[in-house]
């Protein structure tokens, strides 16, 4: 109400307070909880968080799995491919710390249990300016294929990620309607190599909401626009995969 975005580091209630990340800090609350909890993050509205960066062990890809409901041992090879597969995308600039969506996405890809919900055939984002002290105009078109057949739309935005997310919400709608209430609550961009200037390799941190859940996921490349792309195609893609995820909880309790 206050249009405020809360502390992530504020004790106790902030997004961070009960996160963990470090291996061996990881592995010690998986086996007692009180080692670096005194209290139980349900019993202030919270809840804990397990990171995944170059810090990462296998303990971190393992609670992850659980997580997911994956029936994985630790010392799997699923576990060591998952592993060398994120240390292989952090090379390349990839950050999963504030793209959990991105990650458990990762994780299915490794395991070959991937379904693409749709098929990019291509997309062209114009950005207009016709005179001084009048806003730029935005327009973007995006043709895919779901489920046999294909859309092709064209959104209008603010900017040219925010007519990007337009056109491909207009593409989906008519065969995945559960993402109607998704947003973008943030959007983060971080420049990695400075040096290159203009021609540097950018990271792009998308924030989603559905209004009961928030989820991240990243993109990276030298071209902008497609880095926002790829943050947006695991945004959309993580919001089905939750919902499939569901449907499946649904019928086996049924």
């Amino acid at each position: 109400m206050a249009n405020l975005r809360p502390n992530r580091k504020a004790p106790y209630i902030g997004e961070s307070a009960f996160a963990h990340k470090a291996g061996m800090h990881v592995d010690a609350v998986h086996k007692n909880v009180r080692s670096f909890e005194h209290v139980a993050p349900e019993s202030v509205g919270n809840q804990r968080r397990i990171l995944v960066s170059e810090l990462s062990g296998a303990s971190n890809v393992f609670l992850k799995a659980v997580e997911m409901g994956l029936n994985l041992d630790k010392s799997s090879p699923d576990i060591k491919n998952i592993l060398r597969e994120l240390e292989r995308l952090e090379k390349e600039g990839y950050a999963f710390e504030a793209a959990e969506g991105s990650f458990k996405l990762l994780i299915q890809k490794v395991l070959k249990a991937h379904k693409p919900f749709f098929e990019l055939e291509g997309f062209r984002v114009i950005v207009e300016k016709r005179r001084k002290g009048e806003p730029c105009l935005s327009e973007a078109t995006v043709k895919v294929s779901v489920q046999g057949a294909t859309a092709l739309t064209v959104g209008e935005g603010n900017g040219p990620v925010d007519a990007l997310d337009q056109a491909l919400r207009k593409a989906l709608l008519q065969f995945y309607p559960q993402i109607k209430d998704v947003v973008l609550t943030d959007y983060r961009v971080r420049i990695l190599d400075p040096t290159e200037a203009t021609a540097a390799k950018t990271r792009v941190v998308i924030e989603s909401s559905d209004g009961t859940g928030t989820w991240g996921t990243v993109g990276v490349s030298t071209n902008i626009i497609e880095a926002s792309w790829e943050a947006l195609v695991d945004s959309v893609e993580y919001k089905l995969f939750q919902e499939e995820k569901r449907a499946r909880k649904k019928t086996a309790e049924a």
